[in-house]
């Protein structure tokens, strides 16, 4: 049987890649990797490094596309739930600060994970697991 080697890329569809970018980019600090534009010019894509192998590609979504954010933090669609970045368990107080400096609110936490919504309402986690935070 033929093996999967691991993940290549997670794409999130956004409506606002200028925005998507200063919340991955600018807050999470993910560099950019590439741009690629549509063929009349205007951005279609920006993808990013996680810093472990894999990249982040932010898609432009259509103009009517419904939101996540209009659906509650946990619920019970089937359908992709979150994408958890990996953080050191040393540095989470450090980017609990870091994110109320920058306006991005957690909005659900647990032992290992941080929660927050990109400016989409896309789940996105800060995880340490299975490490302890200190303290």
């Amino acid at each position: 049987m033929p093996k999967v080697k691991g993940t290549h890329h997670v794409a999130i569809q956004v409506t606002d890649l200028a925005a998507a970018e200063r919340f991955y980019n600018g807050v999470l600090g993910l560099p950019v990797l590439q741009r690629w534009p549509e063929p009349d010019g205007s951005l279609r894509s920006v993808w990013l490094a996680d810093g472990g192998g894999v990249f982040i590609a932010l898609e432009k979504a259509s103009a009517n596309a419904g939101r996540p954010s209009e659906r509650p933090f946990h619920d019970s669609a089937a359908g992709w739930h979150l994408v958890a970045l990996r953080i050191d368990a040393a540095e989470r107080a450090a980017w609990e600060a870091h994110l109320e400096q920058s306006g991005v609110a957690v909005v659900h936490r647990s032992r290992w994970t941080l929660y927050l919504r990109d400016p989409d309402g896309n789940r996105v986690g800060l995880s340490h697991h299975p490490d302890e935070a200190e303290g």
